[in-house]
Parts: C-alpha cells; structure tokens; sequence
C-alpha cells in the first residue's frame, strides 16, 4: 500500500480489525520509510447490476427501490423492519452471487414474494398483486389457492419431519 505522505509503496500492518459490519477490514499501517501511520479499508467489489423493467428499459439496482415496495407490501402487519431488512440483503446477495451483471424485474420480484411467502401471507397477496398486475378477483383467487396447496405441502412435509 502507498503511504500518503511520501508515496513509498512499502508498509506494514500493526492491525486489521473489522469495520462497518463485517463489510470491509480496517488496517492501521506504518510506512517503511517516513514511518507515518495511516488506515486503509479492504472492501469487497460488487459488480454493478442492472434491472432490466417491464418495458425493456435499465437502471441500476437500487436496494432502497425494493425496500419501499416491501414495506408497502407488509404495511399494518407483524413484519419488523429488521426482518424487511434481512430480505432485501438477501435479495441483494444472492443477484450478487449470481454473477450476471442484468437481471430482470421480474425475477426480482419473484424473489420477493419466495421470501414473504414463508414470512406473512397477507404481504404476500399485497406484493403478488402490484407485481403480476392482478386484473380482477380471478388473479386474486388463483393467487390464494396457490398459496393454501403451498401451505399444505410444507405443512405435510413438517409433519413428516417431525414424526421421524
């Protein structure tokens, strides 16, 4: 690492410790040569991503976009802001990892409603209908037979589970 004062390119670690959460490592260095200290930050590069929208346009993926829609979804119910948080930085995780650099609305919103599905049913029906633009009781309907066959089958596998 250079030091700032003298640009020499040699120093020495005297101590890295985490910082901001466990999302960068502080180090605190000495320069060989002036023997000025100085701190550096180790953070991980993320790849931008970009959201492709339903009319074909791009813009850059804006974790506090999807955090406004989550919270309009879960509105007035038991779902704490920590745990809206805790979906959003998974979401935002697992596009990261995938390591494609667009990625759909779509299959963002999909995302989404995997991880409400399990967390409450009424955010659920609420984020299903802005997302697949639900037309009329029909969309809504289908929507609530799909969840009750998907609440019946992880309950029967619970069930199984749990009498082994």
């Amino acid at each position: 690492m250079r030091c700032p004062a003298c640009q020499c390119n040699n120093s020495r670690v005297l101590e890295s410790r985490s910082a901001e959460s466990g999302h960068s490592i502080r180090r605190r260095r000495e320069c060989s040569k002036c023997f000025r200290r100085f701190t550096t930050y180790e953070r991980i590069e993320f790849v931008p991503l970009t959201v492709v929208k339903r009319d074909e346009t791009k813009e850059p993926f804006d974790p506090a976009k999807l955090m406004r829609g989550i919270l309009l979804a879960c509105g007035k119910t038991e779902i704490s802001l920590a745990k809206i948080e805790e979906i959003v930085d998974e979401i935002e995780a697992d596009l990261q990892s995938s390591l494609l650099k667009e990625t759909t609305s779509i299959e963002i919103g999909e995302m989404v409603l995997r991880e409400l599905r399990d967390v409450s049913e009424v955010a659920y029906v609420r984020f299903a209908s802005v997302h697949r633009q639900f037309q009329g009781l029909d969309d809504f309907l289908e929507t609530l037979q799909n969840l009750q066959t998907y609440r019946s089958l992880t309950d029967a596998e619970t069930r199984i589970t749990d009498s082994q």
